[in-house]
């Protein structure tokens, strides 16, 4: 439902509708929606739920929260109007609510990316505590041009019936997205083919992603031993390990077809150490992905578990 003002207060509103383009020399630009159109806008899936507010002349704010990962919103602009530098943030009270005394909320950093604000988690909800509150949560910034202030609103109006349909779409997410699980390490005791609680937590995490996303039509499991002991035992153990997260995968439903199962040994080690070299690495290829040659340093980071 459209909030329709009063004729007076109407009027007082209508000249800071939506952008003041060029501004005295020494007054702030000021980029925000006016009551007659602030919009926020709902992109939802399991993978990721983003909360998009257009800021007319500037860009849009968007509250962002990926699959596996914690609350974020930014600032995109369309053309970087911000000096990067640091920048204020303030929640502030709308026009029509005078004597509101403004929230001062610190500093934040404005970069020279399209992206040019970036908020925490905590920033992230503040902000839209603020939004909820009735408040316009504003970054202001020196200018590019004439080191004149840019201001930048995010306005309050429609965004609170938008925001629980926003919650209720975070609270459908995935566990983890694509780039945590793309590719994992299950890691393994000397000698050992047992599975740990949080290996199979996070075998559970990949079937779960793979069976949201129908792109992902291959996944590569690779066995590997140190290299204690013969050659011959070490692609054998090397083998068992990677049979048995593959076989945990089917049992959870993961199409046979989609798995392939491979065995090296101690070809590849990841590091120096030993017990970084007990593992079973796994890849997910999603369609039109460029396949990749096997490398046992190319799975990254630390074992898990």
């Amino acid at each position: 439902m459209r909030f329709r003002p009063g004729k007076r207060l109407k009027t007082v509103l209508v000249a800071s509708l939506t952008v003041v383009l060029l501004p005295a020399a020494g007054q702030a630009a000021s980029y925000g929606a006016g009551i007659e159109n602030s919009q926020w806008y709902l992109a939802e899936s399991v993978f990721e739920c983003r909360l998009v507010h257009e800021v007319p002349g500037y860009g849009r704010a968007v509250f962002n929260h990926r699959a596996g990962e914690s609350l974020s919103f930014f600032l995109e602009s369309d053309s970087a109007l911000m000096r990067p530098g640091r920048g204020r943030l303030v929640v502030e009270a709308p026009a029509w609510r005078p004597g509101v005394a403004p929230k001062p909320l610190g500093t934040v950093n404005v970069s020279d990316d399209r992206r040019q604000v970036s908020l925490d988690t905590r920033q992230a909800f503040v902000v839209a505590h603020g939004l909820l509150d009735g408040m316009r949560p504003t970054v202001t910034r020196e200018s590019w041009f004439d080191g004149s202030p840019v201001r930048v609103q995010v306005s309050n109006i429609n965004f609170a019936g938008e925001y629980q349909r926003y919650q209720r779409c975070t609270s459908n997410l995935l566990p983890v997205n694509f780039d945590q699980i793309q590719r994992s390490r299950v890691p393994f005791a000397s000698g050992s083919t047992q599975l740990s609680d949080a290996d199979r937590q996070l075998l559970d995490n990949i079937v779960t992603y793979v069976n949201a996303d129908s792109t992902v039509e291959r996944i590569f499991v690779d066995g590997h031993s140190d290299s204690i002991g013969s050659r011959i035992d070490n692609r054998a153990l090397s083998e068992d390990r990677a049979n048995v997260v593959a076989d945990y995968l089917k049992a959870r439903g993961i199409d046979e077809n989609m798995i392939t199962v491979r065995a090296h040994g101690d070809q590849f080690p990841a590091s120096n150490r030993p017990a970084d070299n007990r593992r079973t690495n796994i890849r997910l290829q999603r369609a039109g992905d460029r396949p990749e040659l096997q490398q046992a340093n190319g799975y990254g980071g630390e074992p898990r578990g």
